[in-house]
């Protein structure tokens, strides 16, 4: 009988281990390549919502409310920086107004005062001044 009671003792450490949380589910990777949609709703008039996309290689895509550019991102295990770039659209820029204007600079200003990122599952945060939102693309 006792060795009946040591095997199930066994058996329910064994399971009780593999139920376990693991460590890297918490921590998981940045989704490097990857389309980033801003937790926002489209502004009055608009559809469009700002989008983030950084590779690899630290390139990076920044689509703001009005305007796009490139930039250089650097991405450690917890901690981000972003460096803006020039914007993409400098031949003719689209029709702006002022409110869309000083929305695209306050998002600006948080991206590159951003020092951490977190993820969890396909939710992605910036934090820095203040925390941004962003949901990883899955379609």
């Amino acid at each position: 009988m006792s060795c009946l009671c040591r095997r199930f003792a066994c058996w329910l450490a064994v399971i009780l281990a593999s139920t376990a949380p693991w460590p890297a589910v918490a921590g998981q990777s940045f989704p490097f390549g990857s389309e980033l949609m801003l937790d926002a709703a489209p502004m009055h008039g608009s559809k469009r919502i700002p989008m983030l996309e950084i590779e690899d290689d630290g390139t990076a895509s920044i689509d703001l409310w009005c305007t796009s550019l490139q930039a250089r991102a650097t991405v450690g295990d917890e901690t981000i920086t972003i460096v803006p770039g020039q914007a993409a659209n400098l031949v003719q820029p689209p029709p702006c107004d002022p409110e869309r204007q000083a929305s695209d600079d306050a998002l600006l200003t948080a991206l590159t005062a951003a020092t951490t990122w977190q993820r969890s599952g396909d939710r992605v945060d910036l934090s820095g001044s203040v925390t941004l939102h962003y949901r990883l693309m899955t379609n």
